[in-house]
């Protein structure tokens, strides 16, 4: 039987928050700035990092952006959540 479970937007915004906290706190510990972040993943401009940080724009990290972030940082993805 398949179990349907509702998840309300405000629960997936909160999550979205955690990550780029993790990341930005992670970030930071490893003393990389959101300039060489982007740049280690492809990014052209550190507007995007900067957004996402700061919760703009509803923008979030997809799981590529993730996996190249933990092996930028040399983690475990799994810290990023």
């Amino acid at each position: 039987m398949l179990l349907y479970t509702e998840i309300d937007s405000k629960e997936i915004n909160d999550f979205y928050k955690q990550i780029a906290k993790n990341v930005k706190k992670i970030r930071k510990e490893k003393e990389m700035t959101q300039t060489d972040l982007a740049l280690s993943i492809g990014h052209k401009s550190v507007s995007t990092i900067g957004k996402i940080e700061a919760g703009l724009e509803n923008k979030h990290y997809n799981i590529e952006q993730l996996y190249k972030i933990s092996k930028v940082l040399n983690i475990n993805i799994k810290e990023l959540f």
